[in-house]
């Protein structure tokens, strides 16, 4: 059985790849269609064709007032993409005084490179400096399939030797996928993962998710009102209407999640975007925290 995983009592929220340069098979969710899709994406989801390579500007680096008390907490979280947004989202959390949660696989960049590649050791550094909390996203964002009668489990990594090609792996093989991040993180930065992990596309198994148990990671999706939708067609769902959006329907324990840059998506969510959701939602009396603090994962600070 296929989980399109959200938070545990949510509906999952359909989306594409995290910087999708191709699309996953479509595949029959096993619980309802998300709020966000039901409410807000009328059409079926389908990724553009043309990647977007924009750098933007840098957010103002003049830190502005944390709010005094708050009324309820939101979990920001970030998949590694193709990274054109990675210095603007840094900049806007070290502004408004948030901490999120970043879950990295090794991805290919606009810069050309790769999003674990020692060329990104001082930008991750920087971030495990400032406090963030960090999870695996499989090492090549390998996306699950299917769960076979063999007992192996069928993906197709996006990256790496076997990009793009199905594969059947182990449950041995899936958790070595994601240490493979937990690895790679200590030997950029110095720091172990935090015990969490984060499917492609949000698609896990029974099989996945026990798998990712066993070597000592939790999955952790997000509420169906914490998707961004930055993975979506900018001329169908333009930015204004998503910020809109959260800004209407997140709630106190909700996980939001967007990515560190979409090659689909013409008009970039993050530099209309994420300044203003975190403004408002702070005017709100919202406070920010990562999932090191969330009911669901506090039981799991210590590192596998």
């Amino acid at each position: 059985m296929m989980t399109r995983f959200v938070l545990a009592g949510h509906a999952p929220a359909m989306l594409l790849c995290a910087s999708a340069m191709w699309s996953p098979a479509s595949a029959q969710a096993s619980a309802p269609a998300a709020a966000f899709v039901t409410a807000a994406v009328a059409a079926p989801v389908t990724a553009a064709a043309k990647a977007s390579a924009a750098t933007p500007a840098a957010a103002s680096a003049t830190p502005a007032a944390a709010p005094a008390a708050c009324k309820g907490t939101i979990y920001m979280t970030f998949d590694t993409g193709s990274q054109s947004q990675a210095q603007l989202i840094a900049d806007v959390l070290n502004k408004r005084h948030v901490k999120a949660t970043f879950f990295l696989a090794n991805e290919k960049t606009t810069r050309g490179d790769y999003s674990l590649d020692p060329s990104w050791a001082p930008y991750w550094k920087a971030r495990v400096a400032e406090g963030h909390a960090f999870g695996t996203h499989t090492f090549d964002h390998v996306y699950w399939k299917k769960d076979l009668a063999n007992g192996l489990i069928q993906v197709k990594p996006q990256f790496g030797k076997d990009g793009g090609k199905l594969a059947s792996f182990t449950d041995k093989q899936f958790c070595e996928q994601l240490r493979r991040v937990d690895t790679r993180f200590q030997e950029l930065t110095g720091r172990k993962l935090d015990p969490f992990w984060r499917a492609p596309g949000g698609y896990t198994s029974p099989r996945t998710l026990a798998a990712g148990s066993a070597c000592g990671y939790q999955h952790a999706g997000w509420a169906p009102a914490g998707y961004s939708g930055d993975e979506l067609p900018s001329d169908k769902y333009p930015n204004a209407m998503l910020l809109k959006k959260a800004l209407a329907n997140l709630r106190s324990g909700d996980i939001f999640i967007a990515h560190m840059g979409i090659w689909s998506r013409k008009d970039a969510w993050a530099p209309a975007n994420l300044d203003a959701l975190i403004a408002g939602l702070q005017d709100q009396g919202f406070c920010f925290a990562t999932l090191r603090a969330h009911p669901a994962y506090a039981q799991k600070k210590g590192q596998p």
